[in-house]
């Protein structure tokens, strides 16, 4: 039997290896289960390992035994985020709000990974309901990095990226609605990718923000994200904004690539210096490569936080209502039925959820829905139609994918700094287009060497631009 170093293997490596018989899904699986033994306890990763995964395994094996062509994904382990459905087990969205919850269907993306042969180690932890950057913000207490375990894996899916980066899973599932997939990959050394609005089916990922949220993958490689966004991708009936983007493959034009110099060099909340070197020097390794690189005008772009953080808490608001202790979620007896809605929200719900309610409730009032839900709106409509023209100049637009490398455990109390976490990753967001997180080298803090991620978005529909950028990114930065 081959040695099973969960650690290193990618998805394709581990496909290869089990079509030839040099270990089994079971093998690998358990192996992968003994990472999760080892290092979850302190990691925190995962909030529950699902107990019929080896019988899962077992399944995939006999199929290989029998020969001729496989699924996929057949045998291959994953995580999934505590937000997107399995039928039969809980998602509780790291919230005592849905704690007991248990899924009665599976979400679209499951079904697909599931058709696919893939099986689901269990679920990863994240901010409650998917609101914060760190994973500091769950009901079941933080998440670490496993690459410095007094660091935050970013967030919200920190768990899934985290599962990855330990060795515990071979890939998994997250959600982006402001660099929820990208940021943490950053932060833990790993590729990470928001798909195109509406590329992935949102039946079944309990909802944040919908006109954001968007499921995407956690991989080692550029290759194997690209496996899993094209097992996940496609149109679906039960998700009227979803899409179909098989088929629309194409080279990338030009090789050109856009970068926002001037936001850059006044983005709110400034760039460590040695991050921003970074993000220059794999530029000019892409130049080196091939690539032109164009210094190119968003108006807008410095709006966007503040676009987000008004459009997003005022859906959060809108979302988040449904759960009032009487038709759905947490239930608080109280001495009336207001009593109840009260202890119910009061004890289901955690500081920054309530704190986004609260925010999004506000925007959306009658007295000032007009002065900032309105105009939000029609700015976000502006950055679109800026993006559409800036990609009829460049193939792809560059941006680092976080500020900082991964930052201390409790070091971003103060919500604003945390929100500015977002700055550079919300931007594809709003816009709706596709991007993707790859490792472009390190940073040093505190005498550890810490991962940085360098960004690429794409136009609209083209998620493959991304992947044969990413590759190319990998090769220059010595992937």
């Amino acid at each position: 039997m081959a040695t099973i170093d969960t650690t290193s293997l990618t998805i394709a490596q581990a496909r290869e290896h089990l079509i030839r018989g040099d270990f089994s899904s079971v093998e690998l699986t358990e192996a992968c289960r003994a990472v999760i033994e080892k290092k979850n306890p302190s990691i925190n990763a995962y909030l529950e390992v699902f107990d019929d995964v080896l019988e899962k395994a077992k399944e995939a094996d006999k199929q290989f035994k029998k020969g001729g062509e496989h699924p996929t994904l057949l045998g291959i382990p994953l995580a999934i985020k505590d937000n997107i459905l399995i039928e039969g087990n809980i998602a509780s969205c790291a919230s005592k709000m849905l704690e007991h919850y248990r899924a009665t269907y599976s979400a679209t993306a499951i079904q697909k990974l599931k058709k696919a042969g893939a099986l689901f180690l269990g679920r990863t932890n994240m901010d409650e309901f998917a609101m914060g950057a760190s994973t500091e913000h769950s009901a079941y207490g933080v998440t670490k990095n496993p690459l410095d375990e007094t660091r935050v894996p970013g967030g919200s899916s920190g768990g899934s990226a985290a599962a990855v980066a330990m060795g515990s899973a071979l890939g998994a599932l997250g959600s982006d609605t402001a660099g929820s997939i990208r940021q943490p990959a950053s932060f833990c050394g790993l590729v990470g990718m928001k798909p195109t609005y509406g590329a992935v089916s949102r039946s079944g990922l309990i909802a944040m923000a919908s006109s954001f949220d968007q499921i995407g993958p956690f991989a080692k490689t550029v290759s194997d994200s690209e496996l899993l966004f094209h097992v996940i991708a496609g149109k679906d009936s039960l998700d009227s904004t979803s899409i179909e983007v098989k088929g629309q493959r194409s080279d990338v034009k030009g090789r050109t690539i856009g970068v926002p110099r001037a936001f850059l060099e006044s983005v709110p909340g400034g760039i460590d210096a040695d991050v921003y070197k970074n993000f220059n020097d794999a530029l000019e390794a892409l130049r080196g490569a091939g690539y032109t690189l164009h210094d190119i005008d968003i108006p807008h772009l410095v709006d966007v936080l503040p676009i987000y953080y008004i459009i997003m808490p005022a859906e959060v608001s809108s979302n988040l209502a449904r759960f009032d202790g009487v038709r759905y979620g947490l239930h608080k007896e109280g001495a009336s039925l207001l009593d109840d809605y009260e202890l119910s929200r009061s004890e289901g719900f955690g500081p920054e959820t309530k704190r986004r309610i609260l925010v999004g409730t506000y925007v959306l009032s009658s007295g000032y829905y007009d002065a900032y839900y309105g105009k939000a709106i029609a700015l976000k409509n502006v950055i679109r139609r800026e993006v559409d023209a800036v990609f009829k100049k460049v193939s792809a637009i560059a941006l680092p994918t976080a500020p900082t490398p991964a930052f201390k455990l409790g070091e971003k109390s103060d919500p604003v700094a945390m929100y500015l976490s977002d700055v550079f990753t919300a931007f594809a967001n709003v816009a709706g287009i596709p991007a993707m997180s790859v490792p472009s080298g390190a940073v040093e803090r505190d005498g550890v060497s810490l991962p940085v991620g360098f960004q690429v978005m794409a136009p609209h529909f083209h998620d493959d631009h991304l992947f044969a950028i990413g590759r190319d990114i990998e090769s220059v930065c010595g992937k």
